[in-house]
């Protein structure tokens, strides 16, 4: 039997660049959205002078779109100098293209210098990436202490992927001593963000009354939401709730459904649940089911729009 929900304690650390690329523009431009963007060539005309924010932008165009190696190659061009002088954003992206290789050698040692200088200036995703880099001990000594301090300073600069990976750092006591209160705390701050890991955490904790009181129906509700984002194992949890009736109608039909759905999404640590409550469904209960899976795995696969699909994507 199925008899532990899922509880995430690092929030999506390999995420796509485009999602960081877009993740920065909307954020750096939602105060200018009524002004005229400057065109390719006006910006490569203001990048040619020295301008560190027309550097950067210039360098953006080349990653907005399925980028290439050449594509990266061209956006370092920019960046570098961007980030030379002062551009926060700029030695973000820099750091991340290292830490992940994208179109140069991987190499964790000049991330570490480009997210230092960025998160010097309190740039939330660095505090984020750089924390993970200390937590994994890449590029720098492993050392959880100051893991945990550079994400409570991404947390509390408001960034919901920091304030995920603070709360598991409390959870687990790593770096700092374990305290479930505080947990609770980032991951509802995560979670009423949007986070889909800090959705089904937080709901994990109700369920077991761990720095709250225990509470079903708040646990499904947390997790379901994470659920019908897509994460995985929110979807197994899901499906373990309807299946036991805690916090939800007792539904075999449901259950069936949230575990195809995780399987079909690579969590198969329900397949043996899902096994379980098949002998005691109608044949018709199970197509039921079946269907309902396969048309939402096959929805999921759709292209969505930019602003659909990059959204729901983080950093670290």
């Amino acid at each position: 039997m199925y008899s532990d929900l899922r509880q995430l304690f690092t929030c999506f650390t390999r995420p796509l660049l485009l999602a960081v690329v877009f993740l920065i523009l909307h954020s750096q431009n939602a105060a200018a959205q009524k002004l005229v963007e400057p065109t390719l060539a006006e910006l490569q005309s203001r990048a040619e002078r020295g301008d560190a924010l027309a550097q950067y932008k210039l360098a953006l165009s080349y990653l907005s779109n399925n980028p290439t190696d050449n594509d990266y190659l061209s956006a370092l061009k920019w960046l570098r100098p961007s980030a030379a002088q002062g551009n926060a954003s700029a030695q973000f992206i820099l750091g991340y293209i290292y830490e992940h290789g994208k179109g140069v050698p991987r190499d964790y040692g000049k991330a570490v210098a480009n997210y230092e200088a960025a998160a010097l200036q309190k740039h939330s995703s660095a505090e984020n990436n750089l924390a993970s880099l200390y937590q994994h001990g890449q590029g720098v000594p492993k050392n959880a202490t100051k893991a945990f301090e550079l994400y409570l300073a991404s947390a509390s600069h408001g960034n919901p992927v920091g304030q995920c990976n603070l709360a598991g750092r409390y959870f687990l006591g790593s770096g700092t001593p374990r305290n479930y209160q505080q947990a609770a705390k980032w991951f509802r701050a995560a979670a009423d963000s949007g986070s889909a890991s800090g959705q089904n955490s937080l709901g994990v904790m109700y369920y077991y009354g761990q720095g709250v009181t225990t509470d079903y129906a708040e646990s499904a509700r947390w997790i379901l939401l994470a659920a019908q984002s897509g994460l995985p194992a929110a979807e197994t949890n899901v499906a373990y709730l309807f299946e036991q009736g805690k916090g939800v109608p007792l539904d075999y039909v449901a259950a069936y459904y949230w575990y195809s759905r995780a399987i079909s999404a690579g969590d198969n640590s329900g397949a043996d649940e899902r096994k379980h409550i098949a002998r005691v469904m109608t044949r018709k209960q199970i197509n039921q089911a079946t269907t309902q899976a396969t048309v939402a795995a096959y929805q999921a696969q759709q292209p969505s729009s930019p602003s659909e699909s990059y959204s729901l994507l983080q950093n670290h």
